[in-house]
C-alpha cells in the first residue's frame, strides 16, 4: 500500500467526508461533521499556521491530522499535531507519515515543542515514544446514557440568580465571551493561552455550526453571566459538553451543576439519547460533577510532548 499525504482540499466532498469519516472510527467520542471541518479551515489565525492533512492509499482517505501553532500563547514555539488513523489501516505507515509531515511543517514555522494527544492503548503510546515523544497529563472522554439516565431532579437557582440561555444573548454575545476568557484560563493545559479577541471568538465559537444556543444553559446574577454549560449537538440525537466553566467570584455555589443539570434535561427532552464530554483527568471537582450525573469514562487520552533542538 503506497500512501501519500497531502493538504485536505477543501473543495473536495471526497477529502472532506474521508476526514469525518477516519476521525469518527478512530475517535468515536467527539463528534465531527463536514460543516464542522471546514469552519475549522476557514478561521484559521494566520500566526497559528494550521493545516489540516490526509494520508491517502489506494485514492481513500486512511488518516487525518491536524497540526497548527498556539498563536494565541504567551509563550512562543508551541506546536501541536494530533494524528488519527482508520483502526483498518493501521500499521501501514499512514501514521508515520502523517506525523513526518506535520512535524517538517510546524519545526519550519519556529516550532521548540511539540503536543499531541493520543489515545491510551498499548499501541498507540508505543507509537508516540517510538518518535521521540514522552508522557505528560492524561483527559478522559465521558460518555451518558441520556435517553435512559436518571437524571438528578431540577432546582430553582439561588437566590440572585437566574437562568437563561445563550439564545438569549444572540444580539450581544460579549457577555459569554467574557465568561469564557475567565473561566477558561483556569482549566488545566500545557500551554498557556489568553482570549483577549473578540471577533475571533465569535468566528470560531459562537458561530460554530455544532453549537445550539437553546441547549447552551447560563447563570446569571447582577446582570451578567456568572456560569455556563456549554451545548453542542450533531445528527444521530448526540449531544456534547463544550465547556462548563462558573465565573471564579462565584464558585462554590454549585452553579455548575445547576445550569448543566438544565442543559441535559433540556436537550433530553428535544430528543438527543447520548451525551458525551471531556475531562483533564487532573480536573477532579468537574469529574465529580459527571460522576454525578452518571457520566462514564469511555476511553483516555495522554499528551505527548517532544522537544525539538
Amino acid at each position: 500500500m503506497t500512501v501519500t499525504v497531502r493538504e485536505l482540499r477543501p473543495d473536495s466532498a471526497a477529502d472532506i467526508e474521508g476526514f469525518v469519516r477516519v476521525r469518527h472510527l478512530a475517535l468515536p467520542y467527539v463528534f465531527f461533521s463536514p460543516a464542522s471541518v471546514l469552519h475549522g479551515l476557514t478561521l484559521s489565525h494566520p500566526d497559528a499556521h494550521a493545516r489540516k492533512l490526509v494520508a491517502v492509499a489506494d485514492g481513500e482517505v486512511v488518516g487525518t491530522a491536524q497540526v497548527n501553532l498556539a498563536h494565541d500563547s504567551p509563550e512562543p514555539g508551541q506546536g501541536a499535531l494530533n494524528v488519527y488513523v482508520d483502526p483498518a489501516h493501521t500499521g501501514r505507515g499512514a501514521g508515520a507519515a502523517l506525523v513526518r509531515t506535520a512535524e517538517e511543517h510546524l519545526t519550519a514555522h519556529g516550532a521548540r515543542q511539540l503536543f499531541a494527544w493520543v489515545l491510551d492503548t498499548p499501541g498507540d503510546r508505543a507509537f508516540a515514544e517510538r518518535r521521540g515523544y514522552r508522557p505528560g497529563r492524561s483527559a478522559h472522554f465521558l460518555r451518558l446514557d441520556l435517553a435512559g439516565a436518571a437524571l438528578p431532579p431540577l432546582q430553582d437557582p439561588p437566590p440572585g440568580v437566574e437562568l437563561r440561555t445563550a439564545a438569549d444573548f444572540a444580539d450581544d454575545p460579549r457577555p459569554l465571551f467574557e465568561l469564557d476568557a475567565e473561566a477558561g484560563s483556569d482549566e488545566p493545559g500545557d500551554v498557556p493561552t489568553e482570549m483577549s479577541d473578540y471577533e475571533a471568538w465569535v468566528d470560531e465559537y459562537w458561530k460554530h455550526p455544532h453549537l445550539n444556543p437553546d441547549l447552551t444553559s447560563v447563570a446569571v446574577a447582577d446582570g451578567r453571566p456568572v456560569a455556563f454549560s456549554v451545548a453542542h449537538t450533531g445528527d444521530g440525537g448526540r449531544y456534547g459538553t463544550g465547556m462548563t466553566g462558573t465565573a471564579r467570584a462565584h464558585r462554590g455555589r454549585g452553579l455548575a451543576k445547576l445550569v448543566k443539570n438544565h442543559s441535559l434535561h433540556r436537550a433530553r427532552a428535544a430528543g438527543y439519547t447520548e451525551a458525551y464530554t471531556g475531562n483533564d483527568a487532573g480536573n477532579e471537582p468537574m469529574l465529580a460533577i459527571n460522576r454525578w450525573f452518571g457520566y462514564e469514562i469511555c476511553a483516555s487520552e495522554v499528551r505527548y510532548v517532544r522537544g525539538i533542538g
